[in-house]
């Protein structure tokens, strides 16, 4: 299953953060962007992520997914769309083809909220997630 994997690639980029923060005693949440177009089931990878926290410093931690919608813009016109599921890669103003992806691809880690030892902590991470992970 793809969401298993990225649900590890997850687990283990938030305890490489963690380890290098150091004293961090649990992860509380964290929160992800994935993308219309990214190929990624909400509902498989909240299942995965459960699974792959388990025995970890992030074990209960809660996954919060924020969608973010497929977006396009044809070059000769310059018109932008959603491209929507099945996406629509052709320009809808003009019928172009030579069209640029604009968002929708996104699958990566935007916050985590951890606690260490002096307290409840709220640590920004902005690092993509390899899809080859």
């Amino acid at each position: 299953m793809h969401e298993m994997s990225v649900a590890l690639a997850v687990v283990d980029q938030v305890e490489e953060a963690a380890a290098r923060a150091k004293d961090v005693t649990a992860v509380r949440s964290v929160r992800l962007q994935v993308g219309e177009l990214a190929g990624v089931v909400p509902d498989a990878l909240a299942f995965s992520f459960e699974l792959a926290c388990t025995g970890t410093l992030l074990e209960g931690a809660e996954l919060i997914t924020e969608a973010v919608p497929g977006r396009a813009r044809c070059t000769p016109c310059a018109h932008e769309w959603a491209v929507g599921m099945p996406p629509r890669l052709t320009c809808p103003a003009c019928g172009g083809t030579q069209t640029d992806l604009l968002a929708g691809r996104e699958l990566q880690i935007v916050d985590v909220h951890w606690e260490d030892g002096l307290g409840p902590a709220h640590t920004p991470t902005r690092e993509p997630i390899s899809e080859e992970r």
